[in-house]
């Protein structure tokens, strides 16, 4: 029997201890494949990594950097990079692996891995930010690379970061990478669609899960919390199908307006002031005031384990859609499930943004690039081919979205491992 990992100790509701209890929940489902079921439980590689720099006050500081990569089986490693003062080990695995169930569950051809460096960015100026990014993306150019792990952008990373790590690994290597990263600027082989598509793919399975429990979008009451890239942009198409943003949360504050914001103000208004704090056309609430406003659906888009138990037995929405990663904690959704409030879990709500990186990548390879519309196009179809084999899976089995989902994604995972087999 294997021992567990000596290098995490995670809780039942910290992000590894979740993760690890989403894979028990789907074992029994795994039939033959569950003597692999170990290998799920197990980063394929983690590093490690110091990242010093002279700050432009001529004084060297240090920050510590990882990148996870939790599974090749299928493909190349895929996944975001964070710089929050926050990020652990622990986080990164957890983020890594639910990479590899998320580029599963949408049947692209990665694996999963992430990355993240222990940073306050705003407490750094453009140059060392630069700095910073260029030197960790040399600490870990040993295993990043277009066929080995393509990073992208995640929480406080954007599209000039990915331009810096682009250039480094390319100036390393001695050739132009684009395929390095995906999420770059449009003129250094990015994508079009890309900075939109996770709030799309947000929108799309939440589009097709309304319908499937008879909720009208016209009219319907939308809370977010987070409303950022990906917060915002559901926001914004969920107004655009009639809905009204009557909530949203971020790090600045709390507001609410039961008649539902006029994003044409409310958009602009968080681009210039960097939140939502001090929007006029709105009511001020506490932060924990959030989780008890009337809406009928609710968009976890910030940082994993905000719905606890707690605020899993206040929410009013009869609809969750996960645009965070790991945002719901097991014993939370456990009362999401009690409550029959229909949680769609973040390893395919989400998926919109990896399954335009990947656009990203195949487009960087054939140096031919699609429209936006073609783009779009090509995003629902995934989306909506994905979501509809996970409800089939979900109602034969009887069992939530989170597990169906998981299903199908680790049993593509291990008959890939199964298939390779070990080496040697």
């Amino acid at each position: 029997m294997s021992s567990p990992l000596s290098f995490v100790h995670p809780t039942s509701d910290s992000p590894w201890g979740t993760y690890l209890s989403q894979v028990d929940r789907v074992v029994p489902y795994l039939g033959n494949l569950a003597r692999w079921a170990e290998t799920l439980k197990r980063p394929k590689r983690t590093l490690i990594v110091d990242v010093p720099i002279e700050l432009d006050n001529g004084t060297v500081a240090h920050y510590e950097g990882y990148r996870v990569q939790h599974n090749l089986s299928r493909g190349p490693g895929k996944g975001g990079v964070r710089y929050h003062p926050d990020v652990t080990l622990e986080e990164v695995m957890a983020l890594s692996a639910w990479m590899t169930v998320k580029t599963a569950a949408v049947n692209l051809p990665f694996g999963g891995a992430k990355g993240g460096i222990r940073v306050d960015p705003k407490l750094l100026s453009i140059k060392e930010l630069e700095r910073m990014t260029r030197r960790y993306t040399s600490e870990i150019g040993l295993i990043i690379g277009p066929q080995k792990d393509i990073p992208a952008p995640d929480v406080n990373t954007n599209g000039q970061i990915m331009a810096w790590m682009m250039d480094t690994y390319s100036m390393n290597t001695g050739s132009t990478a684009t395929g390095v990263v995906t999420g770059k600027p449009l003129h250094l082989g990015g994508s079009a669609g890309r900075i939109k598509a996770t709030g799309r793919g947000v929108f799309v399975t939440g589009r097709e899960a309304a319908r499937r429990i008879g909720l009208d979008l016209n009219g319907a009451r939308v809370a977010v919390q987070g409303f950022g890239n990906v917060g915002g942009s559901a926001a914004e198409l969920f107004a655009q199908a009639g809905g009204k943003i009557v909530a949203a949360q971020d790090h600045t504050g709390t507001i609410y307006n039961a008649n539902g914001f006029d994003l044409g103000d409310l958009i602009p208004h968080v681009t210039n002031t960097g939140g939502v704090a001090g929007f006029t056309g709105a009511d001020v609430l506490k932060s924990e005031e959030f989780w008890d406003v009337d809406c009928d659906i609710l968009i976890p888009a910030a940082l994993e384990g905000q719905i606890t138990e707690d605020r899993a037995r206040r929410i009013k929405a009869r609809l969750v859609l996960e645009g965070a990663n790991g945002p719901t904690v097991p014993k939370a959704d456990d009362m999401l499930f009690e409550r029959n409030i229909l949680v769609v879990p973040d390893v395919i709500c989400n998926a919109g943004g990896v399954t335009v990186s990947y656009f990203e990548w195949v487009q960087d390879f054939s140096s031919f690039f699609w429209s936006e519309d073609e783009i779009n196009v090509r995003l629902d179809k995934i989306m909506v081919d994905a979501l509809k084999k996970i409800w089939d899976t979900a109602d034969r089995h009887k069992i939530t979205l989170r597990t169906a989902t998981f299903a199908v994604a680790c049993e593509r995972i291990l008959i890939a491992r199964e298939e390779r087999g070990l080496y040697p």
